[in-house]
């Protein structure tokens, strides 16, 4: 996926760092996943964490010239369950209604939940570019949250939109999930409704994970976001603005980061297949000496437990005559060269997701199967005789940019996941540096071990945003067909590459698309966003208002 030069551009001539304080407490990092846990789950949330008479206070009634305005303020539940674990500006969340002077039907008062991207501060721009013109064009109410750590919930240090912590993008995602609950509750309490819930960029995705724990039907429209937010921090453009300095001295400085934290991320299966398979296709116009590929999959294979490929996978050929500057596994003319790719990327995903925990007892046979087969396949690498999967690109001078960057990446990920199980077993650890380095020979790709240690941190990030962050850590909406996502093309702040595709993770939400980038789309497309809305309430009328 291409980025857009606009929002590579914009990004660029912005001065303003995130995380600058480091990674937070570990305590709060622990106390904040073992939540996550609880949060996730629909039924315990909305049963045990939210009462529905949760006090609400409103002090502004007000009837404009074209609207009503309401402005009320409550103390964030999250305050409650996780004491101490916020700042004092952050604890009383503010809100601000917009309504019809008068509904036009008695039995469709729709309420649409705002939700803050990324630097939106106060009520003023959504109010204005959002909320009174859906008010005008279709009759929705608004309401708009502040988002904590922004506006009035902004901390006295806090810089702009600069968060101190990373772990106070978990405060902020705790907050408004169980704050909308709150203000969902005050809505049916008042008459109105169907609900619903949207956002752009950092709002787009928070109305996601909003929206997964309330217990009915809710229109949901996340703008410009996605199944996970690990990328826009790790691959995007965002991830200039980090300072990975000083969050790499942090995690090697503090053992619990690495020996405790480490361990209670929860690797996705399916981003670990799309990304080792994004990776294949990617760059197989690129690769050389693939003809022992055949022979050292089979040939582990029996060495080892005499394990042969499922038998859809049985027909994977090589063709000896294929020009050995190409890759034939990539071929789009045979439904053998695609599967060939699947299995690839599912032996990777094998050896990356859940590697740290306990075997289980209660594996099928065909799982056990993809695991030692994936297993192998990794050993292989390790003796660089397979190299369909470390990539060797003729060599490292000719590598462009972001092929080095995915190929770094790539192998980072494969060494996270060694580094997961090694932690686990008794071998001697003053040699994993060592092991990692002989498994997993990084010269290869023209990356040394100081370069594999500075961006050990990334692949940290990436973990624990995806424990927090990603979709498929979270119940499924009730009604799927109710949401539709927008997303620009080319966007450089949300990638999407190597990760679950979000009608994946939601089987029947609609995904819409811009022709643009991320900056280009909140620019000039603000009606795109406000069309999703309308008629995501259509179809909310349609199926609860007969």
């Amino acid at each position: 996926m291409a980025y857009s030069s606009l929002d590579q551009i914009y990004r660029s001539i912005l001065l303003s760092k995130y995380f600058v304080k480091g990674w937070g407490k570990p305590a709060n990092l622990k106390r904040l996943f073992e939540f996550r846990k609880l949060i996730s789950n629909r039924d315990y949330c909305y049963k045990k964490l939210i009462p529905k008479d949760h006090p609400v206070t409103i002090v502004k009634d007000e009837v404009w010239s074209d609207c009503r305005v309401l402005e009320g303020h409550f103390h964030s539940p999250l305050d409650i369950h996780l004491p101490d674990i916020m700042p004092d500006e952050v604890k009383l969340a503010h809100f601000q209604i917009v309504l019809p002077t008068s509904w036009k039907e008695d039995n469709f008062k729709p309420m649409c939940l705002h939700l803050a991207g990324t630097g939106d501060h106060y009520f003023w721009k959504r109010r204005n570019f959002m909320c009174k013109p859906l008010l005008k064009e279709a009759g929705i109410g608004g309401i708009i949250l502040e988002s904590p750590f922004y506006g009035s919930r902004k901390p006295k240090d806090q810089v702009r939109s600069n968060l101190h912590n990373v772990s106070d993008i978990f405060v902020m995602g705790g907050c408004l999930m169980l704050e909308s609950l709150v203000l969902f509750n005050w809505c049916e309490q008042q008459g109105l409704g169907p609900l619903g819930v949207t956002g752009l960029s950092m709002g787009g995705h928070m109305a996601s994970l909003a929206a997964t724990n309330w217990p009915k039907p809710i229109v949901l429209v996340p703008c410009l976001s996605w199944s996970t937010a690990s990328g826009v921090f790790t691959q995007g453009v965002m991830s200039g603005a980090i300072p990975w300095d000083v969050l790499e001295s942090q995690y090697f400085s503090d053992d619990v980061f690495r020996n405790e934290i480490h361990k209670m991320v929860k690797i996705i299966d399916d981003d670990a297949f799309e990304a080792g398979k994004h990776f294949i296709k990617k760059y197989s116009d690129k690769i050389d000496n693939l003809k022992n590929l055949q022979d050292e999959v089979v040939g582990n294979q029996d060495n080892a437990e005499n394990i042969s490929l499922p038998n859809d996978k049985q027909d994977i050929k090589l063709d000896s005559n294929q020009d050995s500057e190409s890759c034939p596994l990539m071929a789009d003319d045979t439904q053998a060269s695609k599967r060939s790719v699947d299995a690839l990327a599912r032996s990777f995903a094998a050896m990356s997701s859940n590697i740290s925990e306990p075997p289980d007892n209660n594996q099928s046979e065909s799982e056990k199967k993809k695991e030692v087969i994936g297993k192998g396949i990794l050993e292989s690498i390790a003796d660089s005789k397979l190299k369909m999967l470390t990539f060797k690109v003729k060599s490292s001078e000719d590598q462009p940019p972001d092929v080095k960057r995915e190929i770094e990446d790539y192998q980072l990920r494969k060494d996270w996941a060694l580094r997961k199980e090694l932690q686990d077993s008794t071998y001697l650890s003053s040699e994993t540096p060592q092991v990692v380095g002989r498994k997993f020979p990084f010269s290869v790709m023209g990356l040394s071990r100081s370069t594999v240690r500075d961006r050990e941190a990334i692949q940290f990030m990436r973990g624990i945003m995806d424990e927090c962050t990603h979709l498929k850590n979270f119940s499924v909406p009730v009604d799927t067909s109710l949401i539709i996502a927008i997303c620009a093309t080319e966007d450089g702040y949300v990638p999407r590459d190597g990760v679950t595709h979000l009608a994946d993770v939601w089987p029947g939400a609609e995904v819409r698309y811009i022709n643009t980038g991320h900056v280009g789309a909140y620019l000039l497309h603000q009606t795109a966003f406000r069309q999703a809305i309308k008629d995501g309430f259509l179809r909310a009328k349609e199926k609860l208002c007969v």
